[in-house]
Order: C-alpha cells, then structure tokens, then sequence
C-alpha cells in the first residue's frame, strides 16, 4: 500500500461532537485529521486520500461499521484499523477482530489510551511496509529491489510498483480498476489502459517465471490478478 500523506488519521464516527473533540486532541498531538459521518463519507475520502490509519465507529447512519472494514481490507490490506465503539461484549470484540481490524477500543476510553494504541499501529506499519515477502520473492521497499531465490529481478519502476502493491494485499485478489488506480492513479475506466496492464502483467509474470520458477502471478479469470504461492 502506497501511502500518500504522513500521519494522517480517517476518523469515522457519526458523533460530530465527540469526533470534534477527538480530532482536536490527536491534532494537537501531532496528527493531520479528517472527519467521516458515515460509510458513503468515508469511502469518498479514502478515494481522493489515502491516511495512515482509520479510527471506525461501529454504529453509523448508513449501515454497520464491519461493512466498511471489509471494504477496507480488500482495497487496502495494510490500513491500520482501530475501532471505536460502544459495543464491549466479547463477541463484539473477536468479532471485530476476526473480521480485519488491528485493534478494538471500548468507549468511552481515556484518550492517552487510544494515543499510544495509534502510536503502536503506525509503528507497526513502518516494520511491515519496509519488506513484502511471497514463498522465495522477497522485495525491498527502501532499496526497491525485488529477489526471488537468489536472483535478484530487473524490474522497471511501474512493474515494481505492480509487484509490491500485489505483495500488499497479502494474497487477496486485486481487480483491474484496484490496480489503475493505486499503481497507475487512474480514476476512471480507459481503454488504453486495458493494454498497458496487460503488457505489464506479462513482463512481470516472464520476470516472475524465470529459469522455471513456480509461477506467483496468477490471474483470476473476470476477476483480477492474485500474487501468492501456487496451491
């Protein structure tokens, strides 16, 4: 995942004066915020700006929170997820676990709290976003190099983009309009684009493949592409 602004925090949470006060304070704190009332807000900001991390309310006016986690998770597998809800019973909380969140915070919670569990999150993200590793590919954010076995790939700069955000989804299918967007920053449906993927797509899978290497790079035919060990 391609993170676009530093320290950015999504706060999704339909209590405009609680979600005031909160943002007021991580400000103060050191982060940049903005505000979602509901799902449809929050999927709109996460289209024009990617964040850090999300704190998700669970109760929201245009339907349950877990809606949007799951969203989440399939468009953006390494967003940390921090929830924020009333509901405190253990089902609640494995539930909301189980289904992708990084952490579950009971309200109402003493805000020192909830900082240091953002602080822990974002911590994490920079461990994970350094390396990616799929079976014998391991790829190297910082250096931007990608090895798989021994042999060390040479890639162009838009095929390791493609490479390492595949990596991110950690298995998960990525859709054709998932992937012009995140690694062409295309918003719309282009017929030029069409090709340009698919040209991309083959040179990696050739790089992928080569001197007989089990193949990574798999295509979910009507669906997209997938990165992960074959089955």
């Amino acid at each position: 995942m391609n993170r676009e602004t530093e320290d950015l925090l999504l706060i999704v949470e339909d209590d405009a004066s609680l979600a005031a006060r909160l943002a007021q304070g991580l400000r103060e704190a050191g982060y940049a915020c903005r505000l979602a009332e509901s799902i449809r807000d929050a999927e709109t900001i996460l289209q024009e700006e990617l964040p850090a991390l999300v704190l998700l309310d669970m109760g929201l006016p245009d339907g349950d929170g877990g809606d949007l986690l799951a969203t989440i998770r399939t468009r953006y597998a390494e967003l940390p997820i921090i929830i924020t809800t009333a509901r405190s019973s253990i089902s609640d909380r494995v539930g909301g676990l189980e289904s992708g969140a990084d952490d579950y915070l009971v309200k109402p919670y003493a805000f020192e709290e909830l900082l240091a569990r953002i602080r822990i999150q974002l911590r994490h993200l920079e461990r994970v976003q350094l390396q990616r590793t799929v079976g014998d590919l391991k790829i190297d954010l910082p250096s931007r190099t990608a090895t798989r076995g021994k042999q060390v790939l040479d890639l162009t700069p838009r095929e390791f983009d493609l490479l390492a955000y595949l990596a991110s989804l950690r298995g998960e299918v990525a859709t054709r309009d998932m992937i012009q967007r995140e690694v062409w920053n295309v918003r719309s449906a282009m017929a030029s684009m069409e090709n340009v993927l698919d040209v991309h797509v083959s040179r990696l899978r050739q790089k992928l493949q080569a001197d007989g290497a089990a193949p990574l790079l798999h295509t979910i035919r009507g669906v997209g592409l997938v990165l992960k060990e074959s089955e």
